[in-house]
């Protein structure tokens, strides 16, 4: 088996420099990785349009949280008045030549990093979103957005099919009917309406207040959620039992494993305590023994933190 690739963890996260995002500790400025970090799609003047160097950097990044165990909790925002203005059609997706067999879509890979991180994403849409500036959300655990933008899928209308993962994660956070209603119009939508279902889990009516609240919820989420649990738990939703009896024997096999775990007793000590919690489990080393318990698809390699990391 060939080995396990590493990848360098940073001292900082601030003095990165990756293409076309930026990523800040909360609060802003603090020397080393914080439990919050804030990731920004930065190409404000392109309404944050995706690129190839966008995708790079935002696969490395999730890869990045996802061995460190200082990062509790991840928001995704962009700069500027428009969270994505999906793929930037002035560099475009290539010339289609080569195998299909070695291709593999640049947002597909976004949200794979994004899924397989322990660590959950809630995404700040403080502008409107469309084609992968949608897709690339869906993995993430929560989204909040502003009511006055517009959200859509449209590919259809670009002569495009969907990606990013998306035929797996939409239509089971809207449900199908929703999912072949955005799909088959590519309309742009408001968050309000009824097809979009519960995809937005809170919608605010000023532009200025989605991140601030985005970065309320994951301080509340970094400083008294355990990441095993969370990481559990929502491995338990996405990849559980395929009927009520196999998920019965699934989540009994995995909290029997958790009442076993330091974060259980550290999550009921401060209970009683009154206090908050203190959970230093990282979810790599303290996952069930079967995790992953689903077949996985070898199409990228698991990463580990290098000897080189400043952790």
């Amino acid at each position: 088996m060939p080995p396990t690739p590493t990848i360098d963890v940073p001292a900082t996260y601030e003095a990165l420099g990756l293409s076309h995002i930026r990523i800040s500790h909360h609060p802003l400025g603090a020397p080393t990785a914080t439990p919050v970090v804030i990731v920004t799609l930065n190409r404000p003047e392109k309404h944050n349009a995706f690129t190839p160097q966008m995708a790079d950097s935002l696969t490395l990044a999730f890869n990045m949280f996802h061995v460190d165990p200082r990062v509790k909790t991840v928001v995704l925002t962009g700069a500027g008045k428009m969270f994505c203005a999906g793929m930037d059609l002035d560099i475009g997706f290539g010339d289609g030549e080569g195998r299909a067999a070695d291709f593999r879509d640049i947002g597909g890979r976004v949200s794979l990093a994004m899924h397989r991180c322990h660590k959950p994403t809630i995404v700040a849409l403080q502008g409107s979103a469309v084609g992968v500036g949608m897709t690339m959300t869906l993995p993430a655990a929560i989204r909040i957005c502003h009511e006055k933008s517009k959200y859509g899928f449209v590919f259809a209308r670009r002569g495009l099919t969907i990606e990013s993962c998306a035929s797996y994660f939409l239509p089971r956070l809207v449900g199908f009917s929703r999912a072949m209603h955005l799909i088959t119009t590519g309309g742009v939508y408001p968050p309000s309406t009824k097809h979009f279902g519960d995809l937005f889990t809170e919608v605010l009516p000023d532009a200025s207040q989605v991140l601030p609240r985005a970065l309320e919820l994951a301080q509340d989420v970094a400083e008294n959620v355990s990441p095993l649990a969370s990481s559990m738990s929502r491995a338990l939703m996405w990849e559980g039992g395929d009927s009520p009896e196999a998920a019965h024997l699934l989540e009994s096999r995995v909290f029997h494993h958790m009442i076993g775990q330091r974060d259980y007793k550290e999550g009921v000590n401060s209970f009683f305590e009154k206090r908050k919690p203190r959970f230093e489990t990282d979810p790599r080393e303290g996952s069930c023994p079967d995790y992953p318990w689903w077949p996985e698809l070898n199409i990228s390699r698991e990463y580990s933190a290098s000897k080189n990391s400043k952790l």
